[in-house]
């Protein structure tokens, strides 16, 4: 088949995500339906370029790059780990990528995923990144997709950091009256620069644009 721009942005997408559902990869490529989407998806998989993996029950199947599609954009040729624990998780961070993309105005390109940060480190120096960052109004913000409650000390440990390497730390929590809801608020006098973005607000976003 012969390839354009848009297969390589599809490419690009589900490497710097690690995998991405159909409906996430029609907004971040800039398809004007899932129809269309779906279409161009279903040739990409039938040459070998990317495959469809169900991993959990009720769960939508997860666009992954082969081997081959991984060649394509110089990318590392090491096949991702999609741990089953993680998989929530992960969409939703893409899902509120695409949710700050419309209320804040941020470009795909301007977002930095974890996985780009940890290929910057070294993969031999496992260090704490956010799921995402970028720049607005020449601000550095982070984002945290925080679903469970971690232990104290990681969660004092990410705070620090994020305080000492963002202007802005954007913390997206299930509830605003859970405990780690609480914990948050409670840390804002001594790390001022905490937003809190109840998940829900999330869901609701997209359930009602995609």
């Amino acid at each position: 088949m012969k390839l354009i721009e848009r297969d390589y942005e599809i490419f690009r997408e589900i490497e710097r995500w690690r995998f991405c559902l159909g409906r996430h990869i029609r907004v971040l490529t800039g398809f004007a339906g899932q129809r269309a989407c779906d279409r161009r998806l279903r040739a990409l998989l039938e040459a070998g370029y990317i495959k469809r993996e169900k991993i959990m029950y009720g769960v939508p199947s997860l666009y992954r790059l082969t081997h081959k599609g991984k060649l394509l954009i110089g990318a590392n040729k090491r096949q991702d780990k999609v741990r089953a624990d993680n998989i929530a998780h992960d969409i939703a961070v893409i899902d509120v990528a695409i949710y700050l993309h419309e209320h804040l105005s941020i470009a795909f390109d301007d977002i930095i995923t974890e996985k780009q940060l940890h290929t910057r480190d070294g993969f031999s120096i496992r260090l704490h990144q956010p799921d995402f960052i970028f720049t607005r109004e020449n601000k550095a913000y982070c984002v945290e997709v925080e679903l469970t409650l971690k232990s104290k000390e990681r969660l004092e440990k990410n705070l620090k950091n994020n305080f000492m390497n963002y202007d802005i730390q954007v913390w997206i929590i299930e509830g605003t009256g859970t405990v780690l809801a609480d914990t948050l608020k409670s840390k804002r006098t001594q790390y001022d620069n905490i937003e809190i973005i109840d998940v829900k607000e999330v869901k609701k976003y997209v359930s009602e644009n995609y």
